[in-house]
């Protein structure tokens, strides 16, 4: 019998949360700082680890994948197609997507680095691949490690990766980045910020992380055909 997901138990508490004052503040920067580098790409797109379909329903997203039942229930209410499969063998065709979004998705996989090549396999010749990250040293990343340590239904499942990690790491799987925007967050406990905090680049101790990034072409960049730095602001 296969092992239920841990999404499964708390499904509609996770959904929920994102409709508390703290959840939508973090949801609309989260969405700011994803949109500054997603841009208006047209075609399909797919987000890997959909869950309930916030923002897949946010960004017009039409397909989704996921392992568990519940997430995907509640993302077919959003009018997400959303399917049963994993981050690291989903169940699409070779270059079936224009797009692929993943949002603090990459931190439950239990094989990062695959599933960073099967994002790459599902995207057609010009794709794009886009990547929303809670960074390991951000203090929302620590405050969910603490929790996972302790024994949290959800975070002790997870192992969240440095943005740097994570660029290396789609270089290896062919992928060069192209863009990054950090939303900043409150510290984690504080009373929600009545403005967004969203920049341009990869922010040191930004609570949130968007990146994007293209298929490495036969032009490799100056630095071998690696990625190119991380994008930080400007001081």
């Amino acid at each position: 019998m296969a092992t239920a997901d841990p999404f499964d138990h708390v499904a509609a508490k996770y959904d929920a949360w994102y409709d508390s004052p703290e959840g939508r503040a973090l949801f609309d920067q989260e969405v700011e700082a994803l949109l500054l580098v997603k841009g208006r790409v047209p075609g399909r797109w797919l987000e890997v680890g959909v869950g309930t379909g916030r923002f897949a329903s946010a960004f017009g997203v039409e397909d989704g994948v996921d392992p568990s039942q519940s997430m995907r229930n509640l993302a077919a209410q959003r009018g997400i197609h959303a399917r049963e499969g994993a981050a690291e063998a989903l169940p699409y065709d070779d270059g079936s997507f224009d797009g692929v979004l993943v949002v603090a998705t990459l931190c439950f996989t239990t094989d990062p680095a695959q599933s960073l090549r099967e994002f790459l396999r599902v995207l057609r010749p010009e794709g794009t691949l886009v990547i929303g990250l809670i960074p390991s040293a951000s203090p929302w990343g620590q405050e969910y490690a603490r929790k996972g340590a302790a024994g949290h239904p959800l975070f002790s499942h997870a192992r969240f990766l440095d943005v740097d990690e994570t660029v290396r790491m789609a270089a290896d799987a062919g992928l060069i980045l192209t863009d990054a925007a950090s939303a900043l967050l409150q510290p984690p406990g504080r009373a929600p910020a009545h403005s967004h905090r969203v920049e341009r680049g990869a922010v040191p101790g930004a609570g949130f992380v968007a990146l994007r990034f293209r298929r490495r072409g036969r032009f490799a960049d100056a630095q071998g055909g690696r990625s190119s730095p991380v994008p930080h602001p400007a001081p």
